[in-house]
Formats: structure tokens, sequence, C-alpha cells
């Protein structure tokens, strides 16, 4: 069985740049926005747009009949349904095909039965406003107070993706082997130390 990290993160918490620098360590895959362009290939939709509906809770429809029981209506496919089901297939794939790293994409609960280490990475507000502030490219319109609003809801929305999902708590300790606090720890000493564990 291939060897597969999995990585969820805080918006801001250096979680990506954590993924690519144990990736480039071990040698292995690594999968990030690949797995978005992937999904805009397979279903047709921008990849913005599937980005967007994964910071969101997804929504399911009912179509609008009258005088019909909602136990009989039948579900309408939404697009956010359509992103997860090629997310999934896409992660089981790549787990499948060799060594890697996956970042967010509730890989770890899509690859469970492959065992991974499922590693959550997290920091305090200040520390990922600063790192999202150090985005020049990204960030250099948002004020701090922006930036905050901003990460606070990227966040939730990740949470109620995840939630909506797996019937499961993100970020909650018990659903992962390795939590890290980057605040006071650099990418680079969380990275040496975490493949030490894996290894």
């Amino acid at each position: 069985m291939n060897k597969i990290i999995t990585i969820s993160r805080e918006f801001g918490s250096g979680g990506r740049e954590l993924g690519r620098r144990l990736a480039k360590k071990l040698q292995f895959a690594y999968y990030d926005k690949e797995i978005i362009e992937e999904i805009a290939q397979r279903t047709s939709l921008a990849e913005s747009y599937i980005e967007n509906v994964m910071d969101h809770q997804p929504m399911i429809a009912y179509p609008v009949r009258m005088g019909v029981s909602l136990q009989s209506l039948n579900l309408i496919q939404m697009p956010s349904q359509q992103i997860y089901q090629a997310q999934y297939e896409i992660i089981k794939e790549a787990a499948e095909r060799s060594d890697c790293i996956i970042v967010g994409r509730c890989a770890d609960y899509i690859l469970r039965e492959m065992s991974p280490l499922r590693v959550f990475v997290y920091s305090d507000l200040p520390s990922k406003i600063k790192r999202c502030t150090e985005r020049k490219k990204e960030y250099e319109t948002f004020t701090e107070k922006e930036l905050k609003k901003n990460i606070e809801k990227i966040n939730k929305g990740r949470s109620q993706y995840y939630s909506f999902y797996t019937n499961q708590h993100w970020g909650a300790p018990s659903n992962y082997d390795l939590c890290v606090n980057t605040t006071h720890l650099s990418i680079e000493k969380a990275a040496d130390a975490i493949m030490r564990f894996f290894l």
C-alpha cells in the first residue's frame, strides 16, 4: 500500500507550504490545486467556481412541485455534488497511483481505509494575518480588518464543507493523528518534525 499524508489546514496557517516542503523532502507526489484543475476538466466547471464551492457549505436542492410530500421528491444533483464526486474519484486515484501528500479536499476522510497520516495545521489569528500579508500579490489590497474577516469566512466555509460530507468536526483533534501549531514554529521545522514522525 502506498504511503499517504493528508494535510487539513486553517487558512493562513501555512499548511499548503508545509505540504509542498514535505513532498519535496520525501519525494512524494503532491496534490492541492491540481485536484481542482482535474475536477474542472471532468465537470466542465470553472476552477474559480469549484474553489468557491469548496469554501462553503453545500446546498441540496429539491424540485418545486405542488401536492406532493417532501419524502416523495427526487433530489436534483447540484454542482456541489458533482464536484465532490469528482473530488472523491481523483483523490482515490492519486492515492492508488503512488506515495503522495494531499492538501485539504476531505482527503483524510476519503482515504480513511488506506490509513494515511492525518495532519491538521493551525495557528493563532495574528500569525495567520502576518502570513497572508506577506503574500503581497494575492492580498496587497486588503486592510488588516478585511483580511481577518476573509480568513474567518474561509475557515468557517471549510469547516461547513468538511462537516457536510464527513459528518465530523473539522479541526477536532480526535480526527487527526497529528495537530501542528505553526504560530511559533517555522514551516521548515514543522516539515522536518513531521518527516521524522512519519518515518
